[in-house]
């Protein structure tokens, strides 16, 4: 069994001074604790906030640091981000522009300057670490998945990627309605991508959502997950 205590970070949506005070409050709770950590990023890290550059580079150096201890989670807003990166469309850039990625833009713009065409201010190595991003980290022996979205209950844990970046589907949002299936026993999936109405963390026996609307003026969220504990939450 994983001995880790997990600190899984809800959607952050570019909000950098947010994410640093909630890293500072779980470095000193595992301190503390002196116990084992891994962190876990849920996934949108970016758009709609002042600071998606620096949440991302951010992250990667916390990764850098400490590649074992550090998971990135693939959100839906980073897959807009490479889709409009990648093809030369408007719908794309439209699309992913108007749900917060003219702030993205923009970021990356004042800290790189602003060139004849938005690619070029957007880091090269922050591509790379974008594209080289799971969709889910599955802790088979503590029966924990961790995705941005969520999970097809039907088909876990051979989910399409879309459907873990993406769903909202009621399916999903009301384990009562979870296949009978061995691959499901037991099994907690840790989530963001849907923002609570409440800016509280969201917690069913089978779920937990973190997505506490941070850029919306709610807090941002870790869970806090240890061997043989009830969660606990910290916010910043």
């Amino acid at each position: 069994m994983s001995e880790y205590t997990y600190y899984a970070i809800g959607d952050v949506h570019g909000e950098l001074t947010k994410v640093d005070e909630l890293l500072r409050q779980i470095r000193a709770d595992a301190i503390a604790r002196k116990v084992p950590h891994k962190l876990v990023f849920l996934g949108d890290l970016i758009d709609r906030g002042p600071d998606s550059r620096g949440v991302i580079a951010r992250a990667m150096q916390l990764q850098a640091e400490a590649p074992d201890q550090i998971i990135a989670i693939r959100g839906n807003h980073e897959e807009l981000m490479l889709h409009a990166y990648d093809r030369e469309e408007t719908m794309g850039l439209y699309h992913w522009a108007s749900n917060g990625g003219d702030e993205t833009i923009a970021s990356y713009e004042a800290a790189n300057g602003k060139n004849d065409h938005w690619r070029t201010a957007i880091d090269p190595e922050h591509i790379a670490w974008l594209r080289a991003l799971p969709t889910i980290a599955h802790d088979e022996a503590r029966r924990i998945a961790f995705v941005h979205g969520g999970i097809d209950p039907a088909a876990f844990p051979r989910c399409e990627d879309g459907v873990r970046m993406w769903t909202r589907s009621e399916k999903f949002f009301d384990p009562r309605r979870w296949p009978q299936r061995a691959e499901l026993e037991g099994l907690l999936v840790v989530h963001g991508h849907t923002p609570t109405h409440d800016f509280a963390p969201h917690v069913h026996p089978r779920r937990i959502n973190v997505d506490t609307g941070a850029c919306y003026g709610g807090p941002l969220t870790a869970a806090v997950l240890g061997p043989g504990e009830a969660p606990r939450f910290l916010h910043a």
